[in-house]
């Protein structure tokens, strides 16, 4: 009988090592955590966009783009009258230090005079490591700005701003830290829905003639995302192309702004990247305006010019 009950007792103790500890009802799940800096959210924490969910938390359920934002929205142009952008000529670098480790994301702004611009954009952090790397072209950096926030967690931190132009290009630069209720606020709070782009696959959202901007989020579930970002203004017609690496899609999503002024706009997202490297994309509208169908040239739409 002894026999039989240390044997009884010791598969009880053996089922309740094994069994999974209880939570208690006040522990809850996160998606993301918060940053221990206590300067807010950090940039992968203003990612509140749910595969497949109809609305956005920081989104109202009606009205514009500009009514789900909350009026918060800034414009690019908002930012460059309200900064001082640093010239970088043709084939030369420009490099930007945040060692503030409460700065976890940047903005980074590029246009020029109506040039195209053709520049490499980097993130170092330490001796020989680039997290994220983009290269950067624009047709008209003058009708089409580039604007984006790369995140930077864990400083010290250095972008880099590589114009690769002959020295006839030069370009128009921002660099500047992204505050908790930046850019990145802005684009995710009309982020309504995002889908799951396989590795090799393509993508394409047409827009409006109304439509002046589009917000852009690429994000992973932790693996590197290497895609290529294009907006096309008619067959293989190229105005703005953005080649993109991160090394953690989770930890350093990329939020983007690409105008779209005109009609017959199309952004298209390819996943460069194996099968094996999925990225969740998001693409919305960001800016509308009133939009007249005959332009200054007298041309209307889908019709003959008049004479």
């Amino acid at each position: 009988m002894n026999y039989a009950a240390v044997l009884v007792l010791l598969l009880d103790s053996a089922s309740s090592f094994f069994a999974a500890p209880r939570r208690s009802a006040s522990c809850r799940e996160t998606q993301l955590a918060f940053s221990n800096y206590g300067y807010g959210p950090s940039v992968r924490d203003r990612i509140n966009v749910d595969v497949d969910t109809p609305e956005s938390p920081l989104a109202a359920v009606d009205g514009s783009p500009l009514a789900r934002s909350r009026g918060i929205a800034p414009r690019p142009s908002e930012i460059w009258d309200s900064s001082s952008p640093v010239i970088v000529q043709g084939g030369s670098l420009r490099t930007w230090s945040f060692s503030n480790p409460r700065i976890d994301a940047v903005q980074v702004l590029l246009k020029s005079q109506g040039r195209p611009i053709d520049a490499d954009v980097e993130l170092w952090q330490g001796p020989d490591n680039a997290p994220h790397k983009m290269r950067v072209y624009l047709e008209d950096g003058a009708l089409r700005t580039f604007s984006a926030v790369v995140g930077t967690p864990r400083g010290p931190n250095t972008v880099s701003v590589r114009n690769i132009g002959q020295l006839e290009f030069p370009l128009d630069a921002i660099v500047r830290p992204d505050i908790a209720d930046g850019l990145a606020v802005s684009i995710a709070s009309v982020a309504r829905r995002s889908e799951i782009i396989q590795g090799g696959s393509v993508r394409t959202y047409p827009f409006n003639p109304s439509v002046d901007s589009v917000a852009l989020i690429l994000k992973t579930d932790g693996r590197p995302l290497n895609a290529r970002i294009e907006l096309l203004q008619g067959p293989n017609n190229n105005k703005q192309v953005v080649e993109l690496y991160t090394e953690d899609g989770l930890e350093r999503p990329f939020f983007a702004i690409i105008e779209t002024p005109g009609a017959g706009n199309v952004v298209r997202i390819v996943n460069s990247a194996p099968l094996e490297f999925p990225l969740y994309a998001s693409v919305d509208v960001y800016m509308t305006s009133e939009f007249d169908p005959r332009s200054d040239e007298g041309y209307v739409i889908g019709q003959w010019p008049r004479l």
